[in-house]
């Protein structure tokens, strides 16, 4: 992360003690070889291929908003979407673009063409975390709800006052399989296992009809849907995750070798990792597990294998994170 794009701390971060954390709100994931990747959807999860990862512990839940909260409460952090953005990091943006904010989803009222996602996501001045639909929003009844609104920098300052880290991609999407080696989703390869919904992904016709068949319209709380097989919840819809790869449009040649299996892959680079049609060149990083906005008709990546590309200075209204212990 380049230093004009990560996030001042108003006070020193403080570790805390792993050790209760672990033992009360962490799971443990034994490792392994899994196949990851698919060959049977979008482009940049090709070619499915088998990783190595050594054990280690990961968040049961998305961290909240009331565990963010308490974070914010001991050090003082000031989220990246509060602060003004630096005219000098984002060459060409209109002056009246550069205020503090984020991006929210709106749903249209008809239907939309689904080639301009500016029909649904706006830059909100004043949204952010303790505002997550907008600055008339607050988090009434969304404690248990994970944290949104949070970039890369905001999610490792809060991992390093935890005493954690965050995931690389293999770690994550071997704890979300779930020890389902290859399945479609974190739970089997139906996405609704006897008219069940295990996940709080989107029904209907996106991004302007949500039938709302599994009770929700925004974020839901953590719990609120079945955990995978390794007691894992929330690893699918709800909200995007961050990790700790650079993004690259496929897993490469370097990772996928026919000698060996990778041990503790992690991918990319933060140069290769730019978009070239970005003027402000900003690196981007995997996000995984797809959110509450995914729908069968635009972006499928309610599964394991899914991953998207953010860049490290945008937050949105469904991008949160989680954390991790390594055992090495």
């Amino acid at each position: 992360m380049t230093s004009s794009l990560s996030t001042p701390q108003a006070a020193p971060l403080q570790r805390h003690d792993v050790v209760d954390t672990v033992t009360g709100n962490m799971v443990w994931i034994p490792g392994g070889t899994f196949r990851m990747g698919s060959d049977h959807h979008y482009p940049e999860e090709a070619p499915a291929h088998r990783v190595a990862v050594d054990g280690f512990w990961i968040d049961r839940f998305p961290v909240t908003n009331d565990e963010f909260r308490r974070f914010v409460d001991e050090t003082g952090h000031v989220t990246f979407a509060e602060l003004e953005p630096n005219a000098a990091d984002y060459p060409g943006a209109l002056p009246d673009m550069l205020f503090a904010g984020s991006l929210v989803f709106t749903k249209p009222p008809i239907r939309v063409d689904l080639g301009n996602s500016h029909q649904w996501w706006s830059y909100v001045r004043g949204a952010q975390w303790r505002h997550p639909r907008g600055p008339s929003s607050t988090l009434a009844g969304l404690g248990r709800h994970p944290v949104v609104h949070i970039t890369l920098g905001d999610a490792a300052a809060y991992a390093a006052w935890a005493g954690k880290s965050l995931p690389t991609e293999a770690e994550w999407e071997c704890a979300a399989r779930g020890g389902l080696d290859g399945a479609e989703f974190a739970w089997g390869d139906e996405l609704t296992p006897g008219a069940t919904h295990m996940a709080n992904t989107w029904q209907g016709d996106f991004p302007w009809q949500n039938e709302q068949r599994d009770g929700c319209e925004y974020t839901s709380p953590v719990d609120a849907f079945p955990p995978n097989g390794y007691g894992v919840f929330d690893m699918i819809g709800n909200v995007w995750e961050w990790t700790t790869d650079w993004y690259r449009p496929r897993h490469t040649k370097d990772q996928v070798k026919a000698c060996c299996i990778p041990q503790n892959p992690r991918g990319g680079s933060e140069d290769a990792s730019r978009d070239p049609r970005d003027a402000a060149r900003v690196p981007r990083k995997v996000l995984k597990g797809g959110s509450h906005l995914c729908a069968p008709n635009y972006c499928r990546r309610y599964r394991p294998a899914a991953r998207f590309p953010e860049p490290i200075d945008t937050s949105a209204c469904h991008v949160g994170f989680r954390c991790v212990v390594q055992a090495r």
